[in-house]
């Protein structure tokens, strides 16, 4: 039976770390207010309605958050597309599992268009045969429904997927999915994503290869 991998995007194939903390606090500049960078450090997870909702207040309309949310993220494809920042070792990582007749996904609950930005900076997106956006799924993770669906959209057998991410919540949402998770270190302890379900930590993707995730993939249950 074919195996599959599917990804995350942010600090995962894009470097995204800079690129979102000068977005936010740009347009948050732009309207009066400020972020520090521990208050941006302090945002890893939530939501930007989340997001808003701490800087503007709960009264703040739906219009005017999709507004501030559609200036925040039009500033932060600029910024990528500056210099597009991709993670140590993606590349050669893709085009060796695809080589090697893996099947590859993106599951991730960024807007489409951050997604296919990041695909199209790696010269990759022929490689994915399904992504799956902040648009497709109704719950984020540490629901399992992104990945669920890549596998899905994928027709591989969650058993037969590995996860590779960076935050507990996704390395939780791969567990709830039944799949195997490798966590990237950069974002969060160790012990963190170890206690979140991680199977296996890396600091760098050059760590991983196509024999080492069949391996996890084929692990006993």
């Amino acid at each position: 039976m074919r195996r599959a991998v599917i990804f995350d995007v942010d600090g995962v194939l894009v470097d995204s770390y800079d690129a979102h903390f000068r977005s936010w606090r740009d347009v948050l500049r732009e309207r009066g207010l400020d972020m520090t960078e521990a208050d941006f450090a302090d945002t890893f997870g939530r939501t930007s309605r989340e997001i808003i909702r701490r800087f503007w207040g709960d009264a703040v309309d739906d219009a005017t958050a999709r507004a501030i949310d559609d200036r925040k993220e039009a500033l932060y494809r600029d910024i990528v597309r500056e210099a597009f920042p991709a993670m140590e070792g993606a590349i050669t990582l893709l085009d060796q599992l695809h080589a090697a007749g893996f099947a590859l996904a993106v599951g991730s609950s960024a807007p489409p268009e951050n997604v296919l930005l990041t695909l199209d900076g790696l010269g990759r997106r022929e490689l994915f045969a399904a992504v799956v956006t902040g648009r497709d799924v109704t719950r984020g993770k540490p629901d399992p429904q992104v990945f669920l669906l890549g596998a899905e959209r994928l027709g591989v057998a969650p058993e037969r997927c590995a996860v590779i991410e960076d935050a507990p919540a996704g390395v939780r949402a791969a567990a709830a999915a039944g799949m195997a998770s490798v966590a990237l270190l950069g974002t969060a302890p160790r012990e963190t994503l170890v206690e979140a379900g991680a199977w296996a930590t890396v600091a760098s993707l050059r760590e991983l290869s196509p024999a080492t995730l069949a391996e996890l993939i084929d692990r006993p249950r």
